[in-house]
This record gives C-alpha cells, structure tokens and sequence, in this order.
C-alpha cells in the first residue's frame, strides 16, 4: 500500500510539474504574444499579426536575402537595401507599426518627439535583454541597466576622457602609417594602383584596437579577431532557432561551437587582463591604453565604494572593445573612402585642408581639432551611412509614452537609417553626399530635432564616439596626405544589411600616390 501511495504521489507531482512547464511554454509561445497583441490593437496600432515562435524573422530573414541578391546603382536609395522588411512595413502602414521578433513585439517609432522621449527616460526604457546567443557576441556597458549601467559607465568613463584620447593620436598614426605602408609597396610605376581596401582597414582598426586598448600588438590579439569573426557566423546560423525555448541547452553541434569558441575569446581575454592587472600593481603598466585605465578606475571604486567590476565584467567590457571598436570606425572610414571617391571635389577639399594644417607632418590634437571640412565630411558619411541603422529599448513595466500606454515586454525600434534620410528632416538632398549641411554644426543641420543618431542619443549615447572620431581624423589625415583615390570600374555598390552596414562585395579603389 504505502508503494502504491508513494507511487500515486510521484505520479501527480510529475504530472503537476509537466503541466506547469506545458503552461509556461503555452504562455512564452502563444497567451501573453497574443495578450500583449491585442493590448496594441486596441490602441490604434497598425502591423502584422503574431505568428506562433518565429513571429516575423522568416520574413525580414527573406527580405535581407532579396535585397542583397543584387547590387544597386550609386545614385539608388540606399533604405530599400539595408532596411528592407522595415521599408516595406512603413510604406504598408504609413505611420508607427508592430512587427515580431519570435514572440516579441516590436513598436517602430516614427515620431521625433516619441524618439526623445525614450532616449531621455533610461530608467523606464531600458536596453532589451540580449538574446542568449547574441550576448556571447558582446555585451559590457551597452547591454546593462539601472544600477549596473551607471556603475560601469562611471568606472569605464576615465577611459574615454579626452584628454586620455590625446595621449592615443600617436597609436592611431603609426597603424595608420603601417596600413599606407603596405599601400606604398603596391603602387606601380605610374604611381597607382587598384585594391579591396575594406580587408585592410578592417585590419588597421583591429590593429588600433589592440594598441590603444590592451597595450598589445595586432599580432597578440589577432587570434581573439579571428574568434570574434568566427563566432559572428555561428551566432547568425543560430539566431533563426534562438525562439525554440531551450534550444541554447541542447548538445547541438552548433551550441558546443559557440561554447568553445566563447571559452576560448574568455580565456585569451582573462590572460591579458590578469597581465595589465599585474602590471598595474606593480607599477609597471603602461598609463595611456584603455584597458590599464579601466583596471585603475576599478581599483578606486573598489577602494572608495567597495564596488567595482568582478574579472568577468572587466572581460565582457573588452569584448565590447574589441567588437564596436573596431566595427565602428572601420564602416566609417570604408563609407567616407567610397564617398570621396565619388565625390572628388570633396576629397580635394580636405586633402587642402590637411595640408594647410600639417603638411606632411605627424597629426595632433591641436591641428585635428581645426579640420572643419574633415569632420563635416565624417558626420555626413555618419548621416547616410549610420553603423548601426536600429536601435532598440524595451519597456519592463506599464509605460506611458505619448498617447500610447506599453504593457511591459515591448521593444520600441528607432529605426536610425530612416531618420538620417528623411527629405522632412534633412530637406529634398537627404539622399545626397552634402557636407556643407554640417557647417553651423550638428544642431543647426538637424534643425534642432533629435535627428542625428549615429552613437545614439541621451544618458546612454555610445562612450565610444569620441574614440571613433578622432581615429577616423587621423586615419583620414593619413591617407589623405599620401594618396589620392577614385572608384575602381570594378568597385560594385551594395550596402549590406547585417549587425553593421558594410560594403557586401568591398571597395575596389584606385588609389594615387601623391
């Protein structure tokens, strides 16, 4: 008897457990998509209609590969391309609409005075939690919130300080010199020749990354890239299955990739940051690289508060240097190449410029800080080709926003591309290389409306933007004094839309010894 009753217990127990997990899945995959749907609907809100999982994915995942099946003319507009499925939402439904991330809704918003709003209010919209595939990628300082955000971004924040930049002008000279180095070598007697430059200044930013960051050479941190690199591809041959709840446990054969790729990125990481680490206490560190800075701004907040970051959060900090760091700049300098060589006129102008303030000489801080024409060139190519063309926050609680009340598990979408070239915004050139709109500054080009978003905007704008700025000055200032360039017959122009918009096929140029 007492087995038998035993055996009864154990059986309902099973069965309670079974249809409590049977519930949660029924809940993640299907009541509370279809819950906060219809919270939507009856506010107004136009867009698709929740698809059990995958929501819209097949269908944005479809678009991406139709859009970069073939290439575009220079003069085409660039949105269709590396925006598409959004393209298309907003031309079906005009205003604001939803659309489905797996069971997640998306809001895109469409109206400025909404975008400001949740810029500003970091404590109600906060950065969506990254998926658990995606998170290996990156995450550090861009991924956190509330309390943990304000606590990295302090100790991270004596890294990026200005007057620290100033210390790095030299590093990012002599990767610059290294990369037109190699350049020179290439260079026929007839003082040109025709290359990919996109490989080589993915290349020299990686290279600059691991200089500036870690103290380290390329040579030391290449073998992290070639993870990072790695790893990217594993990561979007999983997303498509990240909505299957629990797929991330599986002994797939794609998941023990992912796992040994990350131990190993985590691994290399650690040894370099125990090096510093050592360093620093010994006195012996080097004072003007990133991760010597970070490791001394931490042993303060840990003196002086007890709180700082644990070895593993100094690790997802440099993971982020190492993938936005160089992933940044080198869009921004592959897109103002390709733009000046369409533009030659524009590219004489700052070669002018470059030599007026340092004719052959090495660039610093004081002459890069007087390059007007360069840096309202930077900020155009900023404009039409934003490295990051979405930017998301989610709301975690009920949140107000206009006449709109969120439920909580909403990610608002800024779709970034869009804005950039709005004819409304920017006037009926916003598709056009126009640099001269930059001239009486960011604010007065955008008419005074949150309207120029490439590192963001508010509390949480990119810690990075000065960094990226002043590398891509003196990268240009570089080039720019040895060479002159122009579009290969055989540069063919597709912007791709991935993690960030990059040239699919490359940039074929023609560069000129000066």
């Amino acid at each position: 008897m007492e087995i038998a009753a035993a055996s009864a217990v154990f059986c309902v127990s099973l069965v309670s457990v079974l249809a409590m997990l049977a519930y949660r899945f029924l809940d993640r995959v299907w009541l509370k998509p279809k819950r906060l749907e219809n919270c939507l609907v009856r506010q107004g809100l136009s867009g698709s209609t929740y698809r059990l999982l995958y929501g819209d994915s097949r269908d944005e995942n479809k678009a991406c590969r139709e859009a970069n099946s073939k290439p575009i003319n220079l003069s085409d507009d660039i949105v269709p391309r590396l925006l598409p499925y959004v393209n298309l939402q907003i031309k079906k439904y005009g205003g604001s609409f939803v659309t489905w991330s797996g069971p997640t809704p998306k809001l895109f918003l469409l109206e400025l005075d909404l975008v400001r709003e949740v810029f500003a209010r970091i404590g109600e919209f906060h950065n969506p939690h990254a998926d658990s595939i995606i998170k290996l990628l990156a995450s550090g300082v861009a991924s956190y919130n509330d309390d943990k955000w304000a606590k990295h971004r302090m100790i991270l924040n004596p890294a990026f300080h200005l007057q620290k930049l100033k210390n790095m002008v030299q590093a990012f000279h002599i990767c610059a010199s290294e990369i037109t180095g190699k350049w020179e070598t290439l260079v026929s007697r007839d003082g040109s020749c025709e290359l990919d430059v996109w490989p080589d200044l993915h290349n020299l930013t990686r290279d600059i990354i691991s200089r500036t960051a870690f103290g380290s050479s390329f040579e030391e941190g290449r073998r992290i890239f070639e993870l990072q690199k790695e790893l990217i591809g594993v990561l979007f041959q999983a997303t498509v299955l990240e909505y299957i709840p629990g797929y991330r446990f599986l002994p797939t054969q794609l998941n023990r990739k992912i796992k040994v790729i990350d131990q190993e990125i985590r691994a290399k990481l650690r040894a370099i940051i125990v090096k510093k680490k050592n360093a620093v206490k010994a006195g012996t560190a080097a004072s003007d690289d990133l991760l010597g800075i970070l490791i001394e701004s931490n042993q303060r907040q840990m003196k002086e508060l007890k709180n700082g970051m644990t070895i593993e959060d100094v690790i997802e900090e440099c993971k982020l240097f190492y993938f936005a760091g160089q992933e940044t700049t080198a869009n921004l300098l592959v897109w103002t190449m390709i733009l000046l060589s369409q533009h030659e006129e524009w590219q004489a102008r700052a070669r002018e410029e470059v030599q007026q303030v340092f004719g052959d000489k090495k660039p610093n801080m004081d002459g890069i800080n007087q390059l007007k024409i360069l840096n309202m060139i930077l900020h155009e190519v900023l404009r039409l080709y934003p490295p990051i063309m979405l930017l998301t926050r989610a709301t975690y609680k009920e949140t107000k926003l206009g006449d709109f009340t969120l439920p909580s598990g909403v990610n608002v979408c800024i779709p970034i591309l869009m804005f950039h070239h709005d004819p409304k915004l920017w006037g009926p050139d916003a598709r056009e290389f126009n640099p001269l709109r930059f001239a009486e500054g960011v604010s007065k080009a955008s008419k005074g409306h949150v309207a120029f978003l490439p590192f963001g905007w508010g509390p949480r704008i990119c810690i990075g933007q000065n960094f990226a700025l002043l590398e891509a000055k003196v990268v240009m200032v570089v080039i720019l004094q040895r060479f002159s360039f122009k579009l290969s017959p055989s540069y063919t122009h597709a912007p791709c839309c991935g993690i960030t918009a990059h040239p699919q096929h490359g940039a074929h140029l023609v560069l000129h010894k000066n």
